[in-house]
């Protein structure tokens, strides 16, 4: 029996989330709750959205056992989730496929999202050109910078990159400059937030696209392990793909949930994407979550490694796990998640994607103080081709 419920009908997650957005945004976020709960549970929307992640995605992804690195760190079996191995690389297109055939069913031509990895841009344009729908993808410089190779790929792809020089430019002003397109074009304009952030409905929506990826481990676990992983572990930005493999895991309170935030350049340091460690409770981006602040209330500049977790919030569900104990959540540095990229390299064949670099880096550092017979999931969110340049610059080599 699922109990479950959360959230209520206005978006709120305990206190967070809602929806704290201008009057000029009211009726189209009233217009997506509306056709949301129209289509979430239509038979016809579900079939086309499992027939789309099969045949243009790529699903189910597989589970896999990193025996070499689990036997070299001792303790616990590590087992990937391979979101790895989805069209276009990570788990974004989940999430993009499922609002995309919503856009089409409220009649919208043109998208938008904004992106700091390039990942999410990716799979939005790449949705966007499969039904041939008008996009515009808004992508801070700093990202354009880190992230190159995404912003020809989206290019390629048809859609229009439009660089933010506003702020740090990074994801928190990209996500902006798409909000306030979103109100000057709300007639014609369905924005696919890439996150489980934003104003209701986009918390949930984006959840339950993406829970596709915990209800896959659901049945893969037991089948190639014979139970439940001990530990689900995945990185947090805005968090969609933690959130994803979380959902279908919370009624079970055998499986210990455990989100990994940016420590940057160490959370005393001041440079960080830490917001649920170091952060405290605020607004932003039309809802209540735990942001990255100062005394005044004003937002925070952040700093990652990684383009993807370069962001001064985090999704609200995630808010309301940390408060209530259902799920905690540890920090990464810069330097330990490129080891753990390093390591992942060399011991398994598999190059992650610098975010996933940080899950990767937390079960690493939790295995060994865990029995043999124990097993910690990772969820694999991206592949790390995206990151040469940075790892590159990084490691004292050259392109």
């Amino acid at each position: 029996m699922t109990t479950y419920t959360l959230p209520n009908e206005s978006g709120h997650f305990g206190q967070y989330g809602g929806s704290f957005v201008s009057e000029t945004l009211v009726h189209a976020l009233d217009e997506l709750r509306a056709a949301y709960e129209k289509y979430r549970n239509d038979p016809e929307f579900l079939a086309e959205f499992a027939y789309e992640l099969k045949h243009f995605v790529g699903r189910p992804s597989p589970v896999y056992h990193a025996k070499r690195w689990s036997e070299q760190l001792g303790g616990a079996q590590i087992w990937f989730k391979r979101e790895d191995l989805n069209h276009t690389g990570a788990h974004k297109i989940n999430n993009c496929m499922g609002q995309i055939l919503l856009a089409r069913r409220m009649g919208k031509p043109r998208i938008i999202a904004e992106t700091g990895a390039g990942q999410h841009g990716v799979a939005t344009a790449t949705v966007a050109a499969r039904y041939g729908l008008e996009c515009v993808v808004y992508m801070g410089s700093e990202d354009i910078r880190r992230q190159t190779s995404n912003m020809y790929r989206m290019k390629l792809l048809g859609a229009k990159v439009v660089p933010v020089e506003s702020g740090s430019r990074t994801l928190k002003d990209a996500l902006n400059e798409a909000m306030r397109d979103w109100v000057t074009n709300v007639e014609n304009t369905f924005y696919i937030i890439g996150t489980v952030a934003g104003p209701h409905p986009y918390p949930a929506m984006v959840r339950d696209f993406q829970s596709v990826i915990g209800q896959e481990c659901l049945e893969q676990m037991p089948a190639e392990t014979g139970r439940q992983p001990d530990f689900v572990v995945a990185c947090v930005g805005g968090g969609s793909n933690a959130m994803g493999i979380f959902y279908p895991y919370i009624e079970n309170p055998q499986v210990q949930l455990v989100g990994v935030e940016a420590a940057g350049e160490g959370i005393q340091t001041g440079r960080h994407a830490a917001s649920l460690n170091a952060g405290s409770v605020g607004v932003l981006h039309g809802n209540r979550t735990y942001v990255m602040q100062d005394s005044d209330g004003q937002v925070m500049e952040t700093h990652s490694i990684s383009a993807g977790l370069d962001y001064p919030g985090v999704g609200p569900e995630h808010a309301w796990l940390k408060d209530s104990g259902r799920a905690s959540y540890a920090s990464v540095t810069d330097e330990e998640a490129l080891a753990a990229f390093h390591h992942c390299c060399h011991l398994e064949g598999i190059m992650p994607a610098l975010e996933s670099a940080h899950a990767l880096a937390h079960a690493a550092r939790l295995a060994p103080s865990l029995a043999r017979d124990k097993i910690i999931l990772v969820n694999l969110s991206g592949r790390g081709d995206k990151d040469m340049h940075t790892v590159a610059d990084l490691s004292g080599m050259s392109l």
